[in-house]
């Protein structure tokens, strides 16, 4: 068993007892500590590893090493660190292989609460009720930008939040930094009562008609067909980066009447950057109808002259959606556009990202089966029908009457 040592220091020196000569480091006058070293297990390496703590009050240095003794003897032991909670989340992300900077860019968001309520917290020292207040003031005061400040977050923000966080206290208990993760028995209130918003069929036919007279109405179809913000955004008309395996497939290819995604336009850390899809399954080539050609078709003349009108000031950027002068749109504008559009065509609010809702909702409701779907949205299955496919009130007709040809068979 460890052995507590005295330590009192006299004229400035530290001293290990009263008639000790030995000096160490200078303390204040008189005063009184206790100190013991302690193995503590082995390192990574193999390597015997020891501490050592010193203590104001006897009382303190012995519950301490019988806390220590106990929990080295049953694998349990975890340091006194001093990391911070803001420390933690910086070893988790560094921890980290992220493939793309969106996907660092959303862990280090969703940290983001976290670190300013409770960045200054020694790690060891939060406790779950801390984690739940963390979480209540996030559905209630935590909105900072994308509305106005002060407002509730999302149920599904305080998910992301609580769930990078619970990674990185996991991670700490790994490093024995922490002995418990505070996040486990958290608990998020129920769901509200609340389904996607999506169109009907006839709202989406009604959005198309109006945008015929847009001048981006190719791009609007293909928002309406399901594809991502960043994937419209994304295309080129001759676009020769496209990944070995895409290679020699226009992007643009009217004469065979495909689109091929291999790159898009996106925002991080807000800042607009280009890359490559969100998945291997968004790597993908889709066939077009013949409205989406005339489409693309029309919208392609119409930059050409748009160049000749233009002159030096024009930007051959390559970019299939751009502004008049060439250069490729912002994607929050888009966004804009979008409900410019809706506002015009008379239509109830959604999302953008909802008429991606939207399209595999209309695909299912027409019995596009789904790995299909997911295909086409570039999904696997299980996230394409846990995450995109929603039925509307006039969907359940169907399960209706194929209900009532069972029962009533005769």
């Amino acid at each position: 068993m460890p052995q507590i040592k005295t330590i009192e220091t006299a004229g400035g020196q530290q001293r290990c007892c009263p008639r000790c000569s030995g000096t160490g480091k200078v303390a204040v006058k008189g005063s009184r500590k206790y100190r013991f070293t302690v193995d503590v297990g082995r390192g990574p390496g193999g390597k015997r590893q020891q501490r050592t703590y010193t203590f104001d009050r006897l009382e303190d240095a012995k519950a301490e090493l019988a806390r220590i003794t106990h929990t080295v003897h049953t694998g349990e032991f975890v340091d006194r660190s001093k990391m911070t909670v803001s420390e933690m989340c910086d070893n988790y992300l560094a921890s980290k292989s992220f493939r793309t900077g969106n996907t660092r860019s959303s862990y280090r968001n969703a940290l983001k609460p976290a670190r300013d309520r409770l960045g200054g917290r020694l790690a060891r020292s939060v406790e779950r009720q801390d984690v739940q207040q963390l979480v209540s003031w996030m559905l209630t005061h935590g909105r900072r930008r994308g509305g106005k400040p002060g407002t509730g977050l999302s149920r599904r923000s305080a998910e992301l939040t609580l769930g990078r966080l619970a990674a990185a206290f996991d991670l700490a208990i790994r490093d024995r930094k922490v002995p418990v993760n505070p996040c486990t028995y958290v608990e998020l209130p129920d769901p509200e009562d609340y389904e996607r918003d999506t169109w009907s069929a006839p709202e989406v036919r009604t959005f198309l008609d109006t945008a015929a007279s847009d001048r981006l109405h190719a791009a609007w179809r293909l928002t309406l067909y399901g594809l991502r913000r960043g994937e419209v955004l994304g295309l080129r008309w001759d676009d020769k980066r496209l990944p070995k395996r895409l290679k020699g497939t226009p992007a643009v290819d009217l004469e065979n009447a495909t689109i091929t995604i291999g790159w898009t336009r996106v925002m991080v850390d807000s800042q607009v950057t280009e890359k490559g899809p969100k998945s291997e399954n968004g790597y993908r080539t889709l066939p077009l109808d013949d409205a989406d050609v005339a489409a693309l078709r029309a919208l392609r003349k119409r930059q050409l002259a748009e160049r000749l009108a233009a002159g030096e000031a024009y930007t051959d950027s390559g970019w299939v959606v751009t502004d008049e002068v060439g250069e490729p749109v912002h994607p929050e504008w888009y966004s804009d556009e979008f409900h410019r559009v809706r506002e015009h065509a008379g239509l109830r609010r959604i999302r953008l990202h909802d008429s991606r809702h939207t399209a595999n909702s209309l695909m299912a409701a027409a019995n596009v089966p789904d790995h299909i779907r997911a295909a086409w949205c570039g999904h696997t299955v299980t996230v394409n029908v846990a995450t995109y496919t929603h039925a509307r009130p006039e969907d359940l007709e169907q399960a209706a009457a194929a209900l009532s040809k069972i029962h009533n068979a005769v």
